[in-house]
């Protein structure tokens, strides 16, 4: 099932009135460079992995027939990719699964469905092309919390259900980058979702204590276009 890695309207919290965008305000990490939430337990995510999302976006783009088979690891993982444009890094596309999906076909998946699918956005479109850098996220160790508060800023994503007004099972999730780059605590990361789950009635600690909360962790690495080029560029050497 696929699920956008968080929201990116304003919204007014019961604490705070930051404006949460998808993986936070702050620029992504710095390029090439993997952003570690899993405890160090064995690297999954590489580069190769983001420049195969620029080839499948580009064929894409272009009508070409889909880029070849990569050769890193095929093995299955709950992912997200994140398309980002321009110098300040705005949010162009995040959309991922919970369901473990083999790294190849899921990231040739969902490379498209976040340039093209993220409802929040028009498709990315050939021009936006070179000005793009995009994030592959690896979630790993997923664990049930004893309640909303059993996880850790900057560590764990969160993933969160609950029952909204009417009735209705909902469900909400951040990434682990995205508390910390907004500067939020774990009461205003919750309030956050409940509100991105669309709950839009005043957020009690009673509401707060039905939520069933699920915590995780994940390997993110991000590469920007002219890394892109320059892996290309290498390659013919």
């Amino acid at each position: 099932m696929a699920a956008g890695c968080c929201g990116t309207k304003k919204q007014k919290l019961n604490n705070s009135s930051t404006a949460p965008l998808c993986n936070g305000t702050m620029p992504a990490p710095t390029s090439g460079m993997i952003s570690l939430n899993n405890g160090g337990l064995g690297m999954v995510a590489l580069p190769d992995m983001c420049f195969f999302c620029f080839d499948v976006l580009y064929c894409h783009l272009h009508n070409l027939a889909p880029p070849k088979t990569p050769a890193f690891s095929n093995d299955a993982y709950p992912l997200f990719v994140t398309w980002k444009i321009g110098k300040d890094k705005r949010l162009r596309g995040c959309i991922g699964t919970f369901n473990a999906m083999n790294l190849q076909t899921g990231l040739r998946e969902y490379a498209i469905t976040s340039a093209f699918k993220d409802s929040r956005f028009s498709p990315i479109t050939r021009d936006e092309f070179s000005k793009l850098s995009v994030s592959v996220s690896i979630l790993r160790h997923f664990e049930d919390g004893d309640d909303f508060l059993d996880w850790e800023v900057g560590m764990h994503g969160i993933r969160i259900e609950f029952v909204n007004e009417k009735g209705n099972k909902r469900t909400a999730t951040y990434l682990p980058e995205v508390a910390s780059e907004q500067g939020w605590d774990q009461l205003q990361t919750i309030d956050s979702l409940l509100r991105k789950g669309g709950y839009k009635s005043p957020i009690s600690s009673e509401v707060r204590r039905t939520i069933k909360l699920t915590r995780y962790q994940s390997e993110k690495i991000t590469v920007s276009y002219s890394e892109y080029m320059n892996y290309w560029s290498s390659q013919r050497c």
